[in-house]
C-alpha cells in the first residue's frame, strides 16, 4: 500500500525517537521512501548516521544549510512529500505546529508545507494532560493533522499514564490509512456497519450496579477505522470511559437490555462488530430505593437472570448483516472457548483474547488477539488497539467488496 510513496519524517526529542528507528525499517519494508529530519533534541537520542542508514536518504537537520537552502531547500522539502509524519512529536513540536512557529528546520517544515500531516505525540503523563498540551491539540486536530496516540503504559520516566508514543506498527497502519483516505481509498463508502462497545452496567438498585472492566477502548478504535474507511458506522455504547469517535451515529445505553434493542432497531447493516462487554446477568430483583444495611450483618440476596445474547440473536436474525464479528475475552483456554463460542453464537469470525489480569488487556491500551474463522485460528502479534481496529477493518473491507 506504501509502495511509492514518499513520507517526510521528523523525529523530535524524546526516548520515544528509538521507535523512530523501527519506524523507518517498517515503511521501507512497505516500499515508501522516506527523508528524514532530525530535530536538535532528537540527535541527542538517536544518531545521525543510524537514522541516515535505516532511511538510505541524507539527514536533514540545518535550517540554516547554505547549501539546501541557495535553492530553499525547506521550501522543496515541505512539499516533495506525499505525507509529513512527525514521529515522536513532543509537547515542544506540538506547541509550535499549534502556534505557527517556524524557529528550527522542522517547526519550519510543517508551517511551510500544504502537504497533509500525521503526528505521533510522546511525552510525559502530566505534559500530556496539561490544559496547554490539550489545548494545543483541539488546535491541531481543527487545522487537519491527523493523530494517532499516544497509548498508555509504563514510561521511562518512572509514571504511567497516556504519553506513551504508539508503536510502530500502529503508525505505518495509520499513514497507509491517511494516505489511502488521500486517494479516494474508501472501499466501505456506503456501507452501514454496526458496532457495539464498553461494559453494561446492570442495576442493583438506583445507586449500585454491576459492570466489568472494559474501557470501550477497543470497540472505539474499530468504529474510527471503519468510518476513515468510508463506513456509515451506528456505534452503540455502554458507559464506557473512552469517548466515541467523531463522525459515527452515537447510540448510548447503559443495560443489556437496552443495547439489544438499540442493535435490532439499528439493523439492517452490511456487518456488525459485536465488541462490547456485555454482562451475561442482571439482577431480577434489583432494588427501586437504595438498599440498606439492617444491621442483621447478612447481605441481601441478589437473584440473578440471564441476559439476552446480542451477539446470537444478530447471527440468526431475519436480516443477519452480511458478515458478524464477535469477540471472546477468556482467561483460559482461549483458542478453544473462542472457537466453540463461534459454532454456538453462529456468527463469522470471533476475535478471542486472553484478558487475564496478567495480561493488562482489559482496560489497557494495547490487545494480542486470534482472528477466528471458518477457514481456522490466525495469531496477530499484540499491538495497539487501534492497530488491531485498522487490521480488522481492512479484513472487513476486504470481505465485503
Amino acid at each position: 500500500m506504501l509502495a511509492g510513496k514518499r513520507v517526510l519524517l521528523i523525529l523530535g526529542g524524546g526516548i520515544a525517537a528509538y521507535k523512530g528507528l523501527d519506524l523507518i525499517r517498517r515503511l521501507r519494508e512497505r516500499g515508501a521512501a522516506v527523508t528524514p529530519v532530525l530535530t536538535r533534541a532528537g540527535a541527542e537520542f538517536v544518531t545521525p548516521l543510524s537514522v541516515a542508514a535505516l532511511a538510505g536518504a541524507p539527514v536533514h537537520q540545518d535550517l540554516f544549510d547554505l547549501t539546501a537552502e541557495a535553492e530553499m531547500g525547506h521550501i522543496q522539502l515541505s512539499r516533495s512529500a506525499d505525507l509529513l509524519v512527525v514521529a515522536p512529536a513532543t509537547a515542544d513540536l506540538m506547541a509550535k505546529l499549534a502556534q505557527g512557529r517556524a524557529d528550527d528546520l522542522a517547526s519550519t517544515l510543517l508551517l511551510a508545507t500544504d502537504t497533509p500531516v500525521l503526528i505521533a505525540p510522546a511525552m510525559n503523563v502530566r505534559m500530556w494532560d496539561h490544559p496547554a498540551t490539550q489545548r494545543n491539540l483541539a488546535v491541531i486536530r481543527g487545522d487537519g493533522v491527523s493523530v494517532v496516540g499516544p497509548n498508555e503504559g509504563d514510561m521511562a520516566c518512572g509514571e504511567y499514564g497516556p504519553g506513551r508514543m504508539a508503536e510502530p506498527l500502529e503508525i505505518a497502519a495509520a499513514i497507509e490509512a491517511r494516505l489511502a483516505a488521500m486517494a479516494g481509498g474508501r472501499p466501505l463508502q456506503g456501507r452501514h456497519v454496526l458496532v457495539t462497545s464498553g461494559p453494561t452496567h446492570e442495576p442493583i438498585d438506583p445507586v449500585r450496579y454491576i459492570a466489568n472492566r472494559s474501557s470501550g477502548a477497543q470497540g472505539t478504535a474499530i468504529a474510527a477505522a471503519l468510518r476513515d474507511l468510508g463506513a456509515n458506522v451506528t456505534f452503540i455504547t455502554g458507559p464506557a470511559t473512552m469517548p466515541p469517535p467523531a463522525g459515527v451515529t452515537v447510540i448510548a445505553v447503559e443495560t443489556a437490555a437496552q443495547m439489544m434493542t438499540a442493535v435490532t432497531a439499528a439493523l439492517p447493516a452490511d456487518a456488525a462488530v459485536m465488541a462490547a462487554a456485555v454482562a451475561d446477568w442482571h439482577v431480577a430483583n434489583a432494588g427501586a430505593q437504595k438498599m440498606k444495611k439492617d444491621g442483621s450483618g447478612r447481605a441481601p440476596a441478589l437473584d440473578f437472570a440471564e441476559n439476552p445474547d446480542i451477539l446470537a440473536t444478530v447471527s440468526r436474525a431475519a436480516d443477519r448483516p452480511r458478515l458478524v464479528v464477535g469477540f471472546a475475552a477468556e482467561t483460559e483456554n482461549v483458542i478453544d472457548h473462542a472457537s466453540a463460542k463461534r459454532l454456538r453464537k453462529g456468527c463469522d469470525w470471533i476475535l478471542a483474547n486472553d484478558v487475564s489480569p496478567a495480561t493488562g488487556i482489559m482496560g489497557g491500551s494495547e490487545n494480542a488477539v486470534t482472528l477466528i474463522t471458518a477457514d481456522g485460528a490466525e495469531d496477530w502479534p499484540r499491538m495497539g488497539k487501534a492497530e488491531v481496529a485498522r487490521r480488522l477493518a481492512a479484513r472487513i473491507a476486504e470481505a465485503l467488496t
